[in-house]
C-alpha cells in the first residue's frame, strides 16, 4: 500500500475511533467508563431520597462531628452517606443557642449557633415561590429555596462539593431573640402582626426588612464548614465586572480561555476542569453572580472549588443566561465523568431527581414546575454547547479524563 494510501486509512481509522468515542458516551451504556459513571448514578439514585426525622442510631457522635468527618479536598461528603438524613434533620430541628448577624456580605443573612456548638448561615425567606425576579440575572434577594435546591443538585451531578443546607422554619420570638446578640436584636421590627428583621449586611435597609408570618419564618440553614479546612477566595476569571458599559474581557476575547490556561492554578490540576463543572452548574440554576469562589488554603490549585453561596439562582425559570456557560464554550473542554453524568439525567431524568431528592426538606416543594422545566431545558442547552464543542475539535480534546480522587488528611 503506498504511503499516501496509508495515511488517508489511518486518519479514516482515527475518525471512527473518535466517532466511537462520542457514540459510547453520548449513549450512556457503551463503554467501561459510562458503565462505571452508570453505576455511580444509581448508587446516588437509590439514596437520593431522604426520610423525614431520621436521627443517629449507630454512633455516638454527634450530628456535627460525622459531617465533619466527611470533608477532603474533592469533597464536602463521601458518594455514601447514610447519615445525611439524620444530619439534615439535626440542621432543622437543633436549638438555636446563638444568633448574630451574618458574616461578610452583600446579602441578609444570620449566623446561628445550634446545640453543640454548630455554627450554621440562616437565609431568610424573601419571595414566594412563584415570584418570577425580573432584570438582570443577578438581580433581587438571595432565594433560600435556590441554596436548598442548588445542595441537591450538587448531589444529583455527583459534584459533593456544596456544603449540606436545609429548609427550616425558626419562630424568631422564641428561638431567636432569648438568644439573639444586642447587634442583631436592634434590627428587629414589626410590621403589622409579622416580626421582621434585617440583620447588617451591605444593601441591609430598615426599610427592606425579612419577615416572618406572625412569628415564623421560613429560611435555609446551611452547615459552616469545619474550622480545620480554612478557606481561601479567589476572584473568578470569568467575573463580571457589575458595571453598565464596561465589559470583562471573557465578554469579547474568544481566545480568553488559552490566557487564562497560562496562569495558576489554572495551569495545572484540577481547577480549570472544577471551573467549567461550576459553569454547567451554574447554567442549570440560573446563577450568574459567581465573580469570586473558594477552596480550601494551602491546597497547591488540588483542592475543589467549593460551591458556597448559590442563592441569586432560580430566579427566572424562562432566562437562560447562556453567557454562564464561558468557560465551557470558550475552553471546549469537560470531564468525561460530568459528561457522562449529564447525559444520563436527560430526558426528564433530572427534574425527576430533583423532586425526589427535596422531598423531605421541611421547605418542600422547593421549586415550582417552571423552574423545574427550567432545569431540563438548560440542560440540552449544556449538551448541546459540548456536541458544539466536539463536531469543532474533537472527543479527544473536549472529554478529558480526570479522576483525581485524593485522600483525606
Amino acid at each position: 500500500m503506498k504511503l499516501k494510501q496509508r495515511v488517508v486509512v489511518l486518519c479514516a481509522v482515527l475518525f471512527l475511533l473518535g466517532l466511537a468515542k462520542v457514540f459510547l458516551l453520548d449513549g450512556g451504556e457503551g463503554s467501561a467508563v459510562s458503565r462505571r459513571d452508570l453505576r455511580a448514578f444509581r448508587k446516588m439514585e437509590a439514596n437520593l431520597a431522604l426520610a423525614k426525622g431520621a436521627r443517629l442510631t449507630h454512633t455516638l457522635q454527634s450530628p456535627w462531628e460525622v459531617a465533619a468527618q466527611w470533608v477532603g479536598p474533592r469533597e464536602v461528603y463521601p458518594d455514601e452517606t447514610p447519615e445525611l438524613a439524620a444530619v439534615l434533620n439535626a440542621l432543622s430541628t437543633a436549638r438555636v443557642e446563638r444568633a448574630d448577624v451574618g458574616y461578610k456580605g452583600t446579602q441578609l443573612k444570620a449566623l446561628l449557633v445550634l446545640d453543640g456548638g454548630q455554627k450554621v448561615v440562616f437565609k431568610p425567606k424573601r419571595y414566594n415561590r412563584d415570584y418570577v425576579v425580573e432584570g438582570e440575572p443577578y438581580a433581587g434577594y438571595d432565594r433560600h429555596n435556590a441554596e436548598i435546591a442548588a445542595f441537591h443538585l450538587d448531589r444529583i451531578l455527583g459534584f459533593r462539593r456544596a456544603p449540606l443546607v436545609v429548609g427550616r422554619f425558626i419562630n424568631l420570638r422564641t428561638e431567636i431573640k432569648p438568644v439573639a446578640t444586642d447587634q442583631l436584636l436592634s434590627t428587629f421590627l414589626m410590621h403589622g402582626n409579622n416580626t421582621c428583621f434585617y440583620g447588617k449586611c451591605y444593601y441591609c435597609r430598615e426599610t427592606e426588612p425579612a419577615c416572618a408570618e406572625g412569628d415564623v419564618m421560613e429560611g435555609s440553614i446551611t452547615l459552616w464548614l469545619p474550622d480545620v479546612w480554612p478557606l481561601q477566595k479567589h476572584r473568578h476569571p470569568w467575573g463580571r465586572t457589575y458595571r453598565e458599559g464596561k465589559l470583562a474581557r471573557w465578554e469579547y476575547d474568544e481566545s480568553y480561555c488559552e490566557a487564562v490556561k497560562k496562569m495558576p492554578p489554572y495551569d495545572a490540576g484540577p481547577r480549570l476542569l472544577d471551573v467549567i463543572d461550576t459553569a454547567m452548574f451554574d447554567y442549570l440554576i440560573g446563577n450568574a453572580d459567581r465573580h469570586h469562589y473558594e477552596s480550601f488554603q494551602d491546597d497547591g490549585g488540588a483542592s475543589m472549588l467549593i460551591l458556597l453561596d448559590n442563592a441569586k439562582s432560580f430566579g427566572n425559570p424562562a432566562l437562560d443566561e447562556r453567557s454562564i456557560l464561558a468557560p465551557l464554550y470558550q475552553c471546549c473542554m469537560v470531564r468525561v465523568s460530568t459528561w457522562n453524568r449529564l447525559n444520563i439525567l436527560k430526558g426528564g431524568v433530572l427534574s425527576s431527581a430533583m423532586r425526589q431528592a427535596t422531598a423531605h426538606d421541611p421547605a418542600f416543594s422547593v421549586l415550582t414546575g417552571p423552574h423545574l422545566a427550567a432545569l431540563d431545558r438548560r440542560l440540552n442547552g449544556v449538551l448541546a454547547t459540548v456536541r458544539q464543542c466536539i463536531e469543532t475539535q474533537g472527543a479527544d480534546n473536549t472529554l478529558i479524563e480526570d479522576r483525581m480522587n485524593l485522600p483525606h488528611s
